[in-house]
């Protein structure tokens, strides 16, 4: 029996290739995003007045900036990427990736608070293939967070 397609909506896993990303707030188009995390560094401190107060840590929790590689087709006459990685002073950005429906709607978006371009590579160059021209930027990236819409 076909299961409804609510249901199907509802409990189906979304596709990958569905995406849209977005620097603040304005929107690009990439052929591949990897490497969001959350990772935490954890840092322990030990007071040196132990001899009166007894042996104390403290553990505190910070999180650690990760490698986020964001790959785009070369387009004449688009140089967002590289003016990004030219800019005199690194400001961080606000990134949006935002996995979407089937009718393009976002159901659920990872929010980066701060990125920081770090490193940009060129397409291949190869006269035996007819592939697109892949630029890649790599950004070190903090502050991730999960919505679901």
């Amino acid at each position: 029996m076909a299961e409804a397609k609510a249901f199907q909506k509802a409990s189906y896993p979304l596709p990958a290739y569905n995406f849209r990303v977005a620097v603040d707030g304005t929107s690009m188009s990439f052929t591949e995003v990897s490497g969001i995390s959350l990772d935490y560094e954890m840092l322990t401190y030990k007071h040196g007045l132990s001899y009166w107060e007894g042996e104390r840590i403290t553990s505190y929790y910070l999180e650690k900036y990760v490698p986020v590689t964001l790959a785009k087709g070369t387009v004449k006459g688009v140089n967002f990427l590289y003016d990004w990685i030219k800019e005199k002073t690194k400001t961080p950005r606000i990134m949006d990736v935002s996995l979407c429906d089937e009718e393009g709607h976002p159901v659920v978006s990872w929010r980066i608070a701060k990125t920081v371009p770090v490193k940009l590579v060129a397409p291949s160059f190869s006269a035996n293939s007819n592939d697109v021209a892949i630029e890649s930027l790599g950004v070190m990236a903090a502050g991730i967070s999960m919505v679901h819409v």
